[in-house]
């Protein structure tokens, strides 16, 4: 009697072993944008952000993927990084993330308004974002798509802004792709920013501090009696 084979587990690979991007450039631009997001969502436990993972869409097929550069997903814990090597579309109740950002170069643009285009659009991506950081294949740099029904509108800019479902705004910024609070118009400052501006601000604090020190110092000494013997 022959033994019953269990069926053999499906492997989903964690990496293509390709670059995350292909020039520091186009690195920066990432980074600083999946921080800038996880800043402007740092109050709501339902939105993860990932940065160049795999995205399965389909139990039991490997090869239905894809690696967003930048991806956000509505309606998912924001557990750690650490714990989603992929995102499994299956294993988070269905959500297909909201937005997805691709940053152009020589080597993706074709693909990023191609396969990736339509992909994004079948798999039912609310939102999807182009930046070219270098300005060499995309005019404008910045180009921005909404789904309507079943198909992808373009957005038309307003002043370089590209507003979003998600509550922020995008604009190009040199080789930054920046976000703005869409119901404030505030700048998201990146960490390097807001640690400077903090900086800046505990050394007025100092200034202020030691001239109301300086001031009280004055004062009592003014007020301090002539030492005897030296009454008029």
């Amino acid at each position: 009697m022959s033994a019953i084979s269990s069926p053999r587990k499906v492997e989903y690979p964690e990496s293509d072993g390709q670059p995350m991007a292909e020039t520091p450039t186009h690195l920066n631009a990432i980074v600083l944008l999946h921080q800038a997001l996880v800043d402007f969502f740092q109050n709501r436990s339902d939105v993860f952000i990932a940065s160049d993972i795999f995205w399965y869409w389909k139990e039991g097929d490997p090869n239905a993927r894809i690696s967003p550069d930048v991806m956000v997903a509505v309606g998912v814990p924001d557990r750690l990084l650490a714990e989603r090597s992929s995102f499994f579309t299956w294993e988070e109740n269905g959500v297909t993330p909201s937005v997805v950002f691709e940053m152009a170069s020589r080597s993706t643009w074709r693909e990023d308004l191609g396969e990736k285009y339509w992909r994004y659009e079948e798999l039912g991506v609310r939102e999807y974002f182009l930046f070219d950081p270098l300005a060499e294949h995309l005019v404008p740099s910045l180009q921005g798509f909404r789904l309507n029904r079943s198909a992808y509108r373009r957005l038309l800019s307003d002043d370089d802004v590209l507003s979003s479902e998600l509550g922020f705004k995008l604009r190009p910024e040199g080789t930054m792709l920046r976000l703005f609070d869409g119901r404030t118009g505030e700048l998201i400052p990146t960490r390097e920013e807001r640690a400077e501006r903090e900086r800046l601000r505990a050394d007025a604090e100092k200034q202020r501090a030691d001239a109301l020190q300086a001031e009280l110092d004055r004062l009592k000494a003014q007020l301090q009696p002539p030492p005897p013997g030296n009454s008029p």
